[in-house]
């Protein structure tokens, strides 16, 4: 009864983001220009999501890529395995984590210098004095004062990307669903509990992506670190893992497959 519970739970997320994967790029658009126009209105009174400091910021948003590859790691090496049965193939396809983790690590360090670079440090009350004698964001954060330069959200980036990449990773599903009596069973409840887990970590993502939106960031540094987010989601899926050399796109519908 548990696993046809869990078979009937997983085949309707599989007819929903059948279709629904390929809109979540502009849903993303969509909740950054709505979310920054509504902060500028400021019609939402403040609340749990717009404390910093809520759980689900500290606990989850703060480490969102570790979130995201520890559940995607093991699914993507047994969902490619089951619709392929081979092996290299799904070790293969476990280096767009590894260009994920690349992505990830790049923008975030360039955020970083692009504050630092456009950056100087005042006092830490409104209208607090320029302090030109800390000429480093660490140096004037050490020393109680605030940074201010011009703050790409990597919050917008990385949800977005992070929800975008899984996704598109779990595209397999449907393959191994149609194909459900060949799976072993100890390999199909566990796809399925990855898989539940996957569709909660995204509604997570979304969830705090349109609260970065809400409440966080001018709408500039939000709209361009989502840009960012979809623009190296656009590069390696749409684009480069379609070519021979690349990590290669995950098992497609035959209707979609890359040539």
């Amino acid at each position: 009864a548990k696993m046809a519970a869990l078979g009937d739970c997983v085949d309707r997320l599989v007819r929903l983001w059948g279709k629904a994967h390929h809109y979540l790029c502009y849903m993303f658009i969509l909740i950054s220009f709505t979310g920054s126009l509504i902060k500028e209105m400021q019609v939402l009174p403040d609340g749990f999501f717009s404390d910093r400091r809520n759980f689900l910021n500290v606990y989850f948003v703060k480490f969102a890529w570790g979130w995201t590859l520890f559940p995607l790691l093991p699914f993507i090496a047994i969902s490619n395995y089951c619709c392929t049965r081979d092996v290299s193939f799904a070790l293969r396809r476990l280096g767009a984590l590894a260009v994920g983790t690349a992505v990830w690590y790049t923008c975030t360090r360039a955020f970083l210098y692009i504050e630092d670079l456009t950056g100087a440090c005042y006092e830490p009350r409104p209208g607090g004095a320029l302090r030109s004698a800390h000429a480093s964001r660490p140096a004037c954060r050490g020393a109680g004062h605030h940074w201010a330069g011009f703050d790409i959200s990597g919050h917008s980036f990385l949800l977005a990307y992070s929800a975008l990449l899984i996704g598109e990773e779990m595209v397999p599903m449907g393959h191994v669903r149609s194909g459900w009596a060949s799976v072993p069973r100890l390999c199909g409840v566990l796809l399925g509990v990855l898989y539940l887990g996957l569709n909660v970590l995204v509604g997570v993502w979304v969830l705090m992506f349109a609260c970065t939106a809400v409440y966080f960031h001018d709408a500039a540094q939000k709209l361009l670190g989502t840009a960012v987010g979809l623009l190296a989601w656009y590069l390696t899926y749409k684009l480069w893992y379609r070519q021979p050399f690349s990590p290669r796109l995950p098992p497609q519908p035959r209707e979609h497959r890359a040539e």
